[in-house]
């Protein structure tokens, strides 16, 4: 069953040319150029109920333009969705009760007020009864750990704290649809961990369908089988990321520490080396030729440990957004 279906989605935003100077104001009184930007470019996709789907994309690739109609914060130029079978953009009450939007560089928390107060104002929005409430809001202030700090001014907390408590606040309703933009934007590397693990754990227990943007690449690899990737307002790919990273990286990653030094001159002839350091080596390999080349080198070079990997996804969608079509 498909929990979101959008066909051919289209935006187009409309602004004004200017020249510089007081001239150009004095003209732009008059006649004014207009700048036609298609933002999202006839896109269509469909996503299961429970779902955990990445959506990637460079900046101002029409990413967060996509949720926003997706939300029905947005009217689109042309197309159509349905998620949960309403059409978002009609902005029905329904609709609203059943997905949250959580945007990494904006806050729904008031500042000078502890995040508790957000909370039970959103207990008031949402309708949601004391038992439901109090229920939810133990379980997730347990599983993210910050059942200490939800009284707290919200501006006496650090970024990851503050990342945890617009989490709880977005999902104190127990949303069947959950939009996440950078959800881990500007978070040390121990928070976006436990961010990670949370949203994994949220999704596998509530069968919560997700669509999740972000810049890094740990979230994707460790949370998303399947990926829409999205470039110039145009779906590029959209499948699951095993496939992207066989049909689009021909090799795999020989990861090798030798007991000695070697010279690196004697390693290019079995493919090519992307890092070098002394006894640390990594080799791009033929993916087919992986296994008979580890063990040519086994057999040739004092080797303390060896490790055939695939290639990292960042390098691959890297390379996807640097030739604009996979």
């Amino acid at each position: 069953m498909n929990t979101i279906s959008v066909k051919n989605l289209s935006k187009t935003f409309e602004s004004y040319k200017k020249t510089p100077g007081l001239a150009g104001s004095f003209k732009a009184l008059f006649s004014r150029e207009k700048i036609f930007k298609k933002a999202v470019d006839d896109i269509s996709f469909e996503i299961k109920e429970g779902e955990l789907v990445g959506f990637l994309g460079p900046n101002g690739a029409g990413k967060t333009t996509t949720l926003k109609m997706l939300a029905g914060i947005l009217y689109p130029t042309s197309g159509e969705a349905k998620i949960l079978g309403y059409t978002p953009w009609e902005r029905k009450n329904e609709y609203k009760k059943q997905f949250a939007f959580v945007m990494g560089q904006k806050s729904q928390l008031w500042w000078d007020l502890p995040a508790m107060e957000t909370f039970i104002l959103n207990r008031e929005i949402y309708e949601i009864d004391k038992k439901s409430f109090e229920r939810t809001l133990e379980e997730l202030t347990e599983l993210l750990g910050i059942g200490d700090i939800i009284k707290i001014p919200v501006r006496n907390l650090s970024l990851g704290q503050r990342m945890k408590c617009e989490i709880v606040a977005s999902l104190i309703h127990s949303p069947k649809v959950l939009f996440l933009d950078e959800p881990t934007i500007g978070l040390d590397v121990i928070a976006q961990k436990k961010m990670r693990d949370f949203i994994k754990h949220y999704n596998e227990e509530r069968r919560t369908t997700i669509i999740l943007t972000s810049h890094y690449m740990e979230d994707i690899g460790a949370l998303c089988k399947r990926v829409i990737i999205i470039n110039l307002g145009k779906i590029i790919y959209d499948g699951p990321i095993a496939s992207l990273i066989e049909k689009y990286a021909p090799y795999k990653v020989l990861k090798i520490t030798f007991e000695k030094e070697v010279k690196k001159s004697d390693l290019e002839k079995f493919g090519k080396v992307s890092v070098f350091n002394g006894d640390v080596f990594n080799i791009e390999v033929p993916r087919k030729e992986s296994a008979r080349i580890a063990a040519e080198i086994l057999n040739k070079f004092p080797v303390d440990d060896i490790l055939i990997d695939e290639p990292e996804i960042r390098d691959i969608i890297r390379l996807i957004f640097g030739k604009g079509k996979v």
